[in-house]
């Protein structure tokens, strides 16, 4: 039941965000670059962990595949990248993430790259709730030149309400198990799927589908 309610939340949590970028959004972004370069195949390095959880960058790596794959994308196999990485002597998420992204090229054959940051990966406790909270800067540079394609920030928070029963102190006992439930166990991968999905797919924000180019046919004769 606390999944599928958390799942519910997520999910309106995207909707109204997406509702609302179309309301009163940033202005597009400019895909001049993108579209100039039209690669197909991105390379995700290991995120770089800016937080006190040690094991945020593992959580992470397991939910950035799909929706960048799902732009039409072809994504490098998390488990090899990271192997070839480390026979390369770059274990260090921080020395991957200071490298030239051209570097990444002849290693892979890729033609871009993705940084991410995660900068919040945690969970608040006070009284009787619990916020849980991430945050991820994103940032795909070419193999080519080096230089920004394009990038992203999302944030999102969540916090268990009980439901209104009538009885207030029925309420507030079951606010602070749910409290205490996700204070033991943070689930924070419903909202890094959610913060991903908004980052890739946001109509003029996210990363613009691959165009694909097929060759004219020639004429007989």
């Amino acid at each position: 039941m606390l999944v599928s309610r958390y799942a519910a939340a997520t999910a309106a949590i995207c909707g109204a965000m997406m509702l609302t970028a179309c309301v009163t959004g940033p202005a597009p972004k400019s895909y001049a670059a993108m579209r100039a370069e039209n690669p197909r195949g991105i390379l995700v390095v290991p995120a770089l962990n800016s937080t006190v959880n040690v094991d945020a960058a593992d959580y992470f790596v397991s939910t950035i595949s799909r929706p960048i794959a799902e732009r039409g994308y072809y994504v490098f196999p998390a488990h090899m990248v990271k192997r070839m990485l480390d026979d390369e002597g770059l274990s260090d998420a921080g020395l991957v993430h200071q490298a030239d992204a051209s570097r990444f090229a002849p290693l892979f054959g890729c033609n871009a790259v993705m940084f991410v940051e995660i900068s919040r990966w945690e969970s608040q406790y006070l009284l009787i709730t619990t916020s849980t909270n991430v945050e991820f800067h994103y940032t795909l540079k070419s193999c080519i030149t080096g230089a920004t394609l394009w990038s992203d920030t999302q944030a999102m928070s969540y916090s268990p309400q009980a439901s209104n029963s009538g009885n207030p102190l029925v309420d507030l006992v079951a606010q602070a198990v749910m409290a205490a439930i996700e204070k033991a166990k943070p689930n924070y991968i419903p909202l890094t799927q959610t913060a991903n999905l908004l980052a890739t797919s946001t109509a003029g924000q996210g990363l613009p589908t691959v165009r694909v180019i097929f060759p004219r046919k020639s004429g007989r004769g």
